[in-house]
């Protein structure tokens, strides 16, 4: 910078032409001019130099001892350092081996309790009775350091022949109290009048007992268990063969035979409906209150002395119910028990239950084949197969699969015996012959009221758990059952009498199984049908005596306008005139004769009155149909349409015979 304001000072010399030695002198001047008033401020400024000067050594001095001081501070702080770092290690050293004197002790310290016999162990597993809370205790607490001991044993700890002798004593002793109690309480379920209950739940409070046996003397466990399952075994089978066979003496001395079938002859077998000494015997082809049987599964069994000592008598379902309610009682209970107690599952919990109700549940399934066999009432049969089914998903909810082969044993006997009984039943309406069966009248007949009975039964009992097989005997018989009923109809020479009989069995059987089914069951709809159909039929028949020459025109004269054939139509003017004053002169009485002969020949008073209005329903329709054909053009001048009675007028007549119900 100095250069180029010195370059800049020459240049500017060079281009004034001043002479440069004159510019050297002067320059020379100024600078010594300049030179001696610095000197002049130095020694102006001396005494602050000398005094700075002085500062700054003294900022030396002091510069040197901090230095120092540091470096000191240094050295202090590195030997400072090098002890943390040597404290530390010493700290980790002292924790390592804090944890491992710990560790040493706590498993040294538990050896020892394991290995130890204590004097409290001792007195009570040798003095307190098995039944108090101390024994069980100490009991555990035994268990445990024979355990532990024979586990240190396989490790050569010689500890344990300082112990060994000492535990095993007290082993055998505690297995000969728990021995001796638990025969005792097996003995007790021998003693009459027992509740099972009582000594069973006794053992299941000392369940460990059993398990410390088998842990420590498996032939002592292995009596107890057979000790066990050949008492129960007993007891279980003399309970329920006894059970069984007074409570069978209950049932009704007079039930269904084998010719107690829906077509048998009512005059042959009289006796099963008339007797006002049957009047508490079970019905044949009816539920009746038999069906409350399956929603009572839990209700209280029969009490056979308390039932003798009244004089009651049940029929065959609500028996079956109580000797097998029984028995699901007791088995789920037992299998409970076993599993509990003797501490098996799956195929061994089977396996053991078997040997403690194997014989009574064969003795059981022997008695109900007994029964089934001289058994004809297929109601009491279907009842007890859904009883069946109901107990065994019973015993699914309460995890008791024991019983699965013993409830299809019953199946595989119940269900060929209904089946047999509903094909002979089957059978005898195939075979029935109208001829020969007595009086037919227009009234339901007796063996239509008892299919409808029999049917709505069994669709009633059928609809919990549907079974296919049923539904297909049950389509069988109503096949049967329709050519049934239009034979008996054929008996009846006049068509009318033959629908007003139709009408009548149709409608009783539809009401009953509608009464005691659901509405859309199969049997129901295809009795409404038939009903339905009969019903049209009837009601053109019933108005064919009184306004049939009307009906057939309106007929004949629709075909006519849908022809096209004016002229034909035409020509009937003198039928038309015909037809409106023979229709004006009667169609009131007509109408009242109508109406009686209907309300005579039903017997389901609503169904009458339903057909009635069918039938005055199709009337106004035929005459409206009728005036339409008036009003054409081709007929409108004939002079018979002013005699013509109005349709309002008919309609006020008709709302007579309406009902008020």
């Amino acid at each position: 910078m100095e250069d180029e304001i010195n370059n800049a000072a020459l240049k500017e010399a060079l281009e004034s032409g001043i002479d440069l030695r004159q510019y050297s002198t002067e320059v020379e001047q100024k600078l010594r001019q300049v030179e001696n008033a610095s000197i002049q401020d130095y020694i102006k400024e001396s005494r602050n130099i000398t005094e700075l000067h002085g500062q700054i050594t003294a900022c030396d001095e002091i510069l040197d001892r901090m230095e120092s001081m540091l470096q000191t501070f240094q050295s202090d702080l590195g030997s400072i350092s090098s002890e943390i770092v040597h404290l530390q290690q010493q700290s980790v050293d002292m924790n390592l081996r804090l944890k491992n004197r710990q560790a040493v002790r706590g498993q040294l310290s538990q050896f020892v309790d394991d290995m130890t016999v204590p004097e409290a162990m001792i007195r009570h597993i040798l003095e307190t009775p098995v039944t108090e809370r101390e024994f069980l205790e100490q009991l555990f607490t035994l268990d445990h350091k024979l355990s532990f001991v024979k586990e240190q044993s396989f490790r050569e700890a010689k500890s344990c022949h300082d112990v060994s002798g000492v535990l095993e004593k007290l082993k055998i002793k505690a297995i000969a109290k728990i021995r001796e109690y638990l025969l005792q309480k097996v003995q007790q379920f021998r003693k009459p009048m027992t509740n099972f209950q009582v000594p069973q739940n006794a053992m299941l409070k000392h369940k460990f007992f059993y398990k410390f046996l088998v842990a420590n003397e498996r032939e002592v466990a292995r009596e107890i268990r057979d000790d066990y399952i050949e008492t129960m075994s007993k007891v279980y089978f003399s309970y329920f063969k006894s059970y069984s066979t007074r409570l069978m003496k209950l049932q009704f001395e007079e039930g269904p035979t084998k010719d107690d079938l829906l077509a048998a002859d009512e005059a042959a077998s009289r006796s099963l409906f008339g007797k006002p000494s049957l009047r508490n015997r079970s019905t044949v082809f009816s539920v009746g209150s038999r069906g409350e049987v399956l929603n009572a599964l839990e209700a209280a069994v029969l009490v056979p002395h308390a039932a003798h000592k009244a004089d009651a008598h049940y029929p065959l379902e609500s028996l079956f119910r109580s000797i097998q309610y029984a028995l699901v009682d007791n088995a789920c209970r037992e299998y409970l028990f076993l599993t509990e107690f003797f501490m098996v599952h799956g195929n061994a919990a089977q396996d053991l239950f078997a040997s403690v109700m194997g014989k009574t549940l064969h003795s059981c399934a022997k008695s109900v084949d007994a029964t089934v066999t001289e058994c004809h009432d297929s109601i009491a049969l279907f009842l007890c197969i859904h009883l069946v089914l109901r107990y065994q998903l019973m015993c699914h909810k309460r995890a008791v699969p024991a019983l699965d082969k013993y409830w299809d044993m019953l199946l595989n006997m119940l269900w060929p015996k209904f089946c047999h009984i509903m094909e002979l039943n089957i059978a005898s309406v195939r075979q029935c012959d109208p001829s020969k069966i007595g009086t037919i009248d227009v009234r339901p007949h007796y063996i239509t009221r008892r299919y409808a009975e029999f049917s709505a039964a069994l669709v009633g009992i059928n609809e919990s758990f549907p079974s296919e097989r049923v539904h297909r005997l049950l389509a069988q018989l109503q096949a049967e059952m329709e050519s049934l009923v239009l034979r008996l109809a054929a008996e009846f020479r006049r068509r009318k009498e033959q629908l007003i009989f139709l009408i009548n069995n149709y409608d009783m059987m539809l009401g009953v199984i509608m009464e005691r089914t659901k509405d859309n069951s199969k049997e129901s709809e295809t009795f409404r049908e038939l009903l339905a159909v009969r019903t049209a039929e009837y009601v053109e028949e019933t108005l064919s005596p009184h306004f049939g020459g009307l009906m057939q025109f309106v007929r004949d004269a629709e075909a006519m306008v849908e022809r096209g054939d004016s002229e034909a139509l035409k020509r009937e003017e003198r039928r038309i005139t015909e037809l409106v004053r023979s229709f004006s002169a009667g169609w009131k009485k007509s109408l009242e004769e109508i109406n009686n002969e209907i309300m005579r020949s039903f017997t389901n008073f609503r169904n009458g009155t339903n057909i009635l209005q069918d039938a005055l329903k199709q009337l106004i329709l035929y005459y409206n149909r009728f005036t339409k054909i008036l009003g054409l053009q081709v007929l409108k001048s004939l002079p018979a349409r002013g005699e013509a009675i109005n349709i309002h007028h008919i309609m006020v007549e008709v709302k007579k015979y309406k009902p008020n119900f």
